[in-house]
């Protein structure tokens, strides 16, 4: 059998290759015979079956280099990569702890130099005025818009009158979300509100609570979400001319025409005690996070600080009439306004005005009888260096906006927005965003005359800054 085979190969070995072409053409078998006939392919392919070939042979060559990675390569490869990663995220782990703690560096800053009343931040080289047609105004009560405040979130605003009704509004859009009516005299055991005018309100930093009061020497605690009443407090013996709540607490203040202040825990229903000092029927009354308040008062022609821990006060004179508002622009500073046409800047450190613009809103009158046009409102934007004033009964009259000087040394007027009639309340949002005024065509503590022209409503001027950054100074 081997020498069988032997021959075989021998044999087929001496056929040519014209034999070996017919018989790879004609052999569809299965064995050697097909080993042969490949190999006589490649040698007779034509030049171009090589060159195609070519290619592929070096992609071939190619995917071989990549599949000859070995295992321990590979998994260095791959700890290189992950080593990488973890370094790129640690650096910017660094870089934003850095960044947080910058953050929280100056925040603590800002949050001791607001405690120490030093706070001053500088916007107000920044701000521009407003063009005529953004101011809104917003109407729905029929008489004099005599008190307004601004939620802590900024969306609404809750107005009030001598119509004795509130109103609140969305700020945004400006629509009246609900209105609290007033009753008529004499309605006041069946009524659930006001029967008289409304001359101030408050609302505390959580916006939990909402505090009202009226001629009619009445406190109403109202729930600003619902509108719903809950509480009513009674005490004073002449009308409530001032609220204000303690930031951080439900502790109110109130102010009267009595001379006194009152202090009441809104979370308890419950009185506190009363503080006397004024010899004049209070006029204004604000607060911050101290466990003090300031007040005006009146035709005394005193501002007082009163420190309700140690039980005393600290009495400033300053203004030559009836001081009709006041408004604190951080725990040491305060800005006030009176009938006497100035506005002034106090310090709780000194018993005379740190600086003084007197006519703050011009005069009227023939020449050499002149009269100053009253300041009947005030607003500061809180630890900032922005202060606005509104003045009373005049058909060209304006909201003047002004900037504080470093140290509040100094009072520069910005710019104005026209306004007809009585600006009888001012408040800046917490942001600084807008400005809101309350006009009406009388007073809000009288009626020693009327402009027809005015509108009775709510203006909202926006405040457009030219640079974002804002300055902090000590």
């Amino acid at each position: 059998m081997s020498s069988f085979f032997i021959k075989k190969r021998v044999i087929s070995a001496a056929v040519n290759k014209g034999d070996l072409k017919r018989k790879s053409n004609a052999d569809d078998g299965k064995g050697r015979p097909k080993k042969f006939n490949k190999r006589a392919d490649e040698e007779i392919s034509s030049d171009s079956e090589n060159e195609s070939a070519e290619p592929s042979r070096k992609q071939q060559d190619n995917e071989d280099d990549e599949i000859e990675e070995t295992p321990q390569e590979k998994k260095l490869r791959l700890a290189k990569l992950y080593l990488d990663q973890l370094r790129d995220e640690e650096d910017k782990k660094a870089e934003e702890e850095s960044f947080e703690a910058d953050l929280i560096a100056g925040r603590l800053q800002d949050d001791l130099l607001e405690q120490k009343g030093k706070l001053q931040r500088l916007i107000a080289k920044d701000l521009i005025a407003p063009d005529p047609e953004e101011v809104r105004l917003l109407r729905g009560h029929k008489l004099s818009v005599t008190c307004l405040v601004i939620t802590p979130d900024e969306k609404y605003i809750f107005s009030a009158s001598k119509d004795c009704s509130i109103i609140k509004w969305e700020a945004e859009s400006g629509k009246k979300v609900h209105k609290i009516a007033g009753g008529r005299k004499g309605t006041e055991e069946r009524h659930v509100g006001h029967t008289a005018h409304v001359l101030c309100m408050a609302i505390s930093s959580d916006g939990k609570y909402l505090a009202s009061g009226d001629m009619n020497k009445l406190v109403m605690i109202w729930d600003p979400v619902t509108c719903k009443h809950l509480y009513k407090f009674v005490g004073h013996r002449g009308p409530v001319s001032g609220l204000a709540f303690r930031r951080g607490t439900h502790t109110l203040y109130s102010a009267s025409h009595d001379r006194s202040i009152k202090v009441w825990s809104v979370d308890e229903n419950a009185y506190v005690e009363t503080l006397f000092g004024h010899q004049d029927m209070i006029t204004g009354l604000d607060c911050l996070s101290r466990e003090r308040c300031v007040t005006a008062g009146g035709r005394d022609r005193t501002v007082r600080v009163w420190k309700i821990a140690e039980e005393s006060q600290l009495v400033f004179h300053g203004h030559e009439g009836s001081i009709d508002c006041v408004q604190l622009i951080n725990e040491e500073h305060m800005v006030t306004g009176g009938d006497d046409g100035s506005i002034s800047i106090w310090t709780v450190n000194k018993k005379k005005p740190v600086s003084t613009v007197k006519k703050a809103h011009g005069s009227h009158g023939n020449t050499g009888l002149e009269q100053p046009y009253w300041v009947s409102s005030v607003a500061a934007l809180h630890n900032s260096d922005t202060v606005a004033s509104g003045a009373s009964g005049s058909h060209n009259s304006a909201v003047q906006l002004w900037k504080c000087g470093q140290g509040f040394r100094g009072l520069e007027p910005l710019f104005s927005i026209p306004v007809t009639g009585f600006v009888n309340s001012l408040k800046f949002s917490n942001s600084g965003k807008f400005l809101v005024a309350g006009v009406g065509q009388e007073h809000r503590l009288g009626r020693w005359w009327r402009i027809k022209e005015a509108k009775n409503g709510l203006y909202i001027i926006p405040l457009k800054r030219q640079a974002k950054e804002q300055e902090v100074v000590q």
